[in-house]
Formats: structure tokens, C-alpha cells, sequence
């Protein structure tokens, strides 16, 4: 076993310079063997690639598994509870998030988070029909929802096809969840209480306005605008 005298690293029996810092190898008492395998490989392979349509359907034959099982064994025990809807209505959901992009390609993200969303909507949909608890899911689920559907889109849909800058794309995001939490907090007062009792929203909001202040000052400043790009490479 011979190493190299320059970086120390272990030489093959038939190698005539170190692979790793290209010393010449003299070593009178250990002469190259030019038959000895090589001790590095010489052919550079990679590793096929995994299809994404493969990994999709592997993706969906799981979720259709846990799906299928948890009903057998819903109508087997516990039949006074349709405990099932909990694991496949979120087995359902995450292959809405996870398989659907990976069969599906071409999906505009307009689309994807709507589905994203509506997989969320029938998640929580099934758990009320399990609770027997459709009265809050039409007047508190539904609404939170269509607030997403309507809030979250936009936002991509503006940030990707007005081309904002990444400070534009910031401020804009901040804002809409701080009106987001709002609305939330107004469906969930409403429901509960028939009045708006503004509180933790108006903190978020509030937050995410003292955020937004800064940004807007240095979009508007070119000397720290220019600075930002600089150091935080925007």
C-alpha cells in the first residue's frame, strides 16, 4: 500500500500519479502494476432519474391503499363513527398536493393552489360529515375558504404575471395576510358571536403593515434600494 508523498492520499497499485494532486509516483520498491484494476472508477455514470409519473402513481397507489383499508376497517369496528372520512379525506388531500403535480405537469399555479384549497375544503368536509357538523362547515369553513381561493390566487397571479420586483412581491404578500387574518377573524366572530370583535387580526395586520413600511421606504429610495440588492442579492 503506497500513499502519495505530497497530499497523503492512498495510491492504487497501478497508478503512475496521485488522482488527487497529479505527484508522480516513484517508489522504487513498489514498481506500477500496469494489470491491477483501477482503484478509482474510470467511467462517470449517474444515476437514472426516477420518472415523475412513476413516482405519482407509487404516490397514489399509497394513499389509495391507507384509503381502502381504514374503510374496511371502518365497517368492521367502531361502525357508530364514520372515523375513516379523518384518514382519507387527508390521504385525499395530499395526493391533490403531491401526486396531482407530479402526473400532471402542465398545471398553472393559478389552478394548482386552487385545487390545493378545494382538497382542503372536501378534507374538512368530510370531518364534518363525520361530526355530523354541517352547520358550522357552510357558515365558518366555506367562507374561510373562499377567502383563500379568492386571496391566495391573486396574489400569485400578480406577483408571476405583472413581473414585480422581490420587494413589490413582499409587500404584497404581507398585506394580503394581513387582510386574510382579518377576514378570518370577521367569518369566525360572526359566527360565533353575531358581532365583529376585532382583536388578534388587527395585531397581525398591524404587524404586517410595520413590515411592509420599511420596504416601501427603501423601494422608494434608490441609494438603499441599491444597497439591498447588493447585500441580500435582490
Amino acid at each position: 500500500m503506497s500513499y502519495c508523498v505530497n497530499c497523503g492520499v492512498e495510491l492504487g497499485a497501478g497508478v503512475g500519479k496521485c488522482p488527487l494532486c497529479s505527484t508522480p509516483v516513484l517508489n522504487p520498491r513498489a514498481p506500477i502494476d500496469r494489470d491491477a484494476p483501477p482503484f478509482f472508477p474510470t467511467r462517470h455514470e449517474e444515476v437514472e432519474p426516477v420518472s415523475r409519473r412513476m413516482a405519482g402513481l407509487l404516490l397514489s397507489a399509497m394513499f389509495a391503499s391507507v384509503t381502502v383499508c381504514c374503510g374496511v376497517l371502518n365497517l368492521i369496528f367502531y361502525r357508530e363513527l364514520w372515523w375513516s372520512f379523518f384518514p382519507g379525506g387527508a390521504a385525499v388531500m395530499f395526493w391533490v398536493w403531491f401526486a396531482v403535480p407530479l402526473l400532471f405537469r402542465k398545471i398553472n399555479a393559478w389552478y394548482r393552489l386552487t385545487l390545493d384549497t378545494l382538497a382542503i375544503g372536501v378534507y374538512v368536509l368530510l370531518i364534518a360529515l363525520a361530526v355530523h357538523g354541517l352547520d358550522w362547515y357552510l357558515h365558518l369553513a366555506v367562507p374561510i375558504l373562499l377567502c383563500a381561493v379568492c386571496v391566495c390566487p391573486t396574489v400569485i397571479w400578480v406577483v408571476k404575471y405583472r413581473r414585480l420586483s422581490i420587494l413589490s412581491s413582499a409587500i404584497l404578500v404581507l398585506l394580503s395576510a394581513g387582510f386574510l387574518a382579518v377576514a378570518v377573524e370577521l367569518i369566525c366572530d360572526l359566527y360565533l358571536h353575531d358581532a365583529w370583535l376585532p382583536g388578534w387580526s388587527l395585531i397581525v395586520l398591524i404587524s404586517c403593515v410595520g413590515l411592509c413600511i420599511p420596504l416601501i421606504v427603501i423601494r422608494r429610495v434608490p441609494s438603499l434600494r441599491e444597497e439591498a440588492r447588493r447585500r441580500f442579492h435582490i
